[in-house]
C-alpha cells in the first residue's frame, strides 16, 4: 500500500506527507434483498441508514472531513433522501455494484448487465459515478477496466496496490485489516485466519489499535491508506468510538491530507508522474 517517493517532494497537496481517504460501504437492505435474507419487513426502514448513518455523519462534520459512500444502485431509489443528505454535505457517492453482487463470480454478460442497469439507474438520480468499489474486493482484470473507462469511471478500489492502472484508472486500493468486517463480522473467520489471527471475531480496540499504527506507518511512508466502516455495523457506542478516535486523528495531522476518493484519484492522475502505473 506505501508509495515509493520518486522525488524529493511531497507527491501530495500542500504540506502534506500522506493521503488518508474515510470510506463507508454498503447502503441499507440491498444486498439482503438480493440474497432473499430480508425477510417481510418493509423496504427502506434499515435501521443502520435510520440510527447509524445520521450519527456517523455527526462525526465526520463535527471533524470537517468528507468522506466516500460506495452504495449500490439498487439503493438510490429506495433511500434519495438520505442520498441527497449526504451530497449536501459535501461527501461522494461513488458505486458498489448494482446490489452488492460477488463481482469476481460475475461472468462477463452479468457484468455488462449490472454496468448497464446500474448507470441507467445513477443517471436517473442525478448520480454520476467517479469510483468503483468491487463487492468482494477484486475484479476482473482488464475487463472490468474497459467498462470502467467506457462509463467513464476514473478510480477502482480494490484490493491490491496504489498506483494508476489499465485504462489510466487510477487505483486507490483497501486492505482487509483496515475495514471494520475483519473485526466484527463471523463469515471473515478464514480472512482473519490467513491474516494469522484468530478466527473468533475481534475488538473495536483492536480495529482502533492496527489503525491507529497503521496511520503513523503510511505518513512515514508517504502513502495512501483508505478506511472503511459500515453502518450497519457501527451498532454501539465503541464502535462509534473507535471512528471517532480515528477521525479525530487524521483531522488534527497536518501531515495528512483526509480526502473523499474523487479528489485523491483526480490529484494522482493530474501528477502521474509521482506515481507508479500498474498494468
Amino acid at each position: 500500500m506505501d508509495l515509493p517517493l520518486p522525488s524529493s517532494s511531497p507527491p501530495w497537496p500542500g504540506a502534506a506527507k500522506a493521503a488518508v481517504s474515510i470510506t463507508m460501504d454498503n447502503l441499507g437492505e440491498a444486498q439482503d434483498v438480493l440474497n432473499g435474507t430480508w425477510g417481510s419487513r418493509p423496504i427502506g426502514t434499515h435501521p443502520a441508514v435510520r440510527d447509524q448513518l445520521p450519527r456517523m455523519l455527526d462525526l465526520l462534520a463535527r471533524h470537517n472531513i468528507h468522506a466516500t459512500y460506495f452504495t449500490e444502485s439498487w439503493s438510490l431509489a429506495v433511500y434519495p433522501d438520505a442520498i441527497a443528505d449526504w451530497q449536501r454535505r459535501g461527501h461522494e457517492v461513488a458505486w458498489h455494484g448494482y446490489q452488492h453482487e460477488v463481482w469476481h463470480k460475475l461472468s462477463a454478460e452479468e457484468e455488462e448487465e449490472n454496468f448497464a442497469k446500474s448507470f441507467a439507474a445513477a443517471k436517473e438520480h442525478g448520480i454520476a459515478y467517479k469510483g468503483f468499489r468491487p463487492p468482494g474486493g477484486t475484479v476482473h482484470e482488464g475487463r472490468t477496466h474497459a467498462l470502467l473507462s467506457q462509463h467513464g469511471v476514473k478510480y477502482l478500489s480494490p484490493l491490491g496496490d496504489f498506483g494508476i492502472g489499465p485504462e489510466g484508472i487510477v487505483v486507490l486500493p483497501f486492505e482487509w485489516r483496515a475495514v471494520d468486517a475483519f473485526y466484527y463480522m463471523d463469515k471473515f473467520a478464514g480472512i482473519r485466519k490467513s491474516h494469522g489471527e484468530s478466527e473468533a471475531v475481534l475488538s473495536p480496540a483492536d480495529f482502533r489499535a492496527f489503525l491507529m499504527a497503521r496511520i503513523d506507518e503510511v505518513v512515514r511512508a508517504g502513502g495512501y491508506m483508505s478506511i472503511l466502516f459500515h453502518p450497519f455495523l457501527t451498532t454501539d457506542d465503541d464502535k462509534m468510538v473507535v471512528m471517532e478516535d480515528v477521525l479525530g486523528r487524521v483531522a488534527a495531522d497536518p501531515a495528512i491530507w483526509c480526502a473523499p476518493c474523487d479528489q485523491v484519484a483526480e490529484w494522482v492522475a493530474g501528477h502521474s508522474r509521482n506515481f507508479g502505473r500498474k498494468e
